[in-house]
């Protein structure tokens, strides 16, 4: 009885995970613009011309971005997002 408990936890947790999008904010990504790689509100894109790709925060314009960052395109899309200055 406990080992069927046990393995429907595992199963509804692996069922919430997969359903709370892509990931977060500054988190490690795979596809530069791609849709769906990140969670809501933000997109897949290099935050500097070195760094690997990694969610940034959307913008539209620069008013969207926290003052040490700048709203630039993201390859590959016509989204923008916040980049550090």
């Amino acid at each position: 009885m406990r080992t069927r408990w046990i393995g429907m936890g595992l199963f509804v947790g692996a069922l919430l995970a997969w359903g709370c999008g892509g990931a977060a904010l500054g988190e490690a990504c795979d596809e530069e613009g791609a849709d769906g790689e990140c969670e809501d509100g933000a997109v897949c894109g290099k935050p500097d011309d070195s760094a690997a790709l990694e969610c940034l925060k959307t913008c539209v314009e620069q008013t969207d971005c926290p003052a040490d960052q700048e709203c630039n395109g993201i390859t590959g899309s016509d989204v923008k997002g916040c980049r550090p200055k």
